[in-house]
């Protein structure tokens, strides 16, 4: 019978949490940096606001890859 890795279902667990937070994060620096077009900031905000968002993707994929292997992949002992 199988057993979920627990250490591993946590990992990705804490990871889906950092998603979360880096999916409301990056989308509201672009609210600002796209509300402020002519200000000094508007390009770094937007870069960041973008990095953010592309970081909330990847963790996204890497949370549910540690939450599948967690409960589907066969341990090797």
């Amino acid at each position: 019978m199988r057993r979920t890795d627990k250490a591993l279902l946590y990992k990705g667990l804490n990871t889906m949490v950092i998603c979360l937070l880096c999916s409301f994060a990056g989308p509201s620096l672009l609210y600002v940096a796209f509300g402020n077009p002519s200000k000094p900031l508007y390009w770094p905000l937007m870069l960041l606001g973008c990095g953010i968002c592309i970081t909330a993707i990847v963790l996204g994929f890497r949370g549910l890859r540690h939450i599948g292997d967690s409960m589907f992949k066969q341990n090797q002992s």
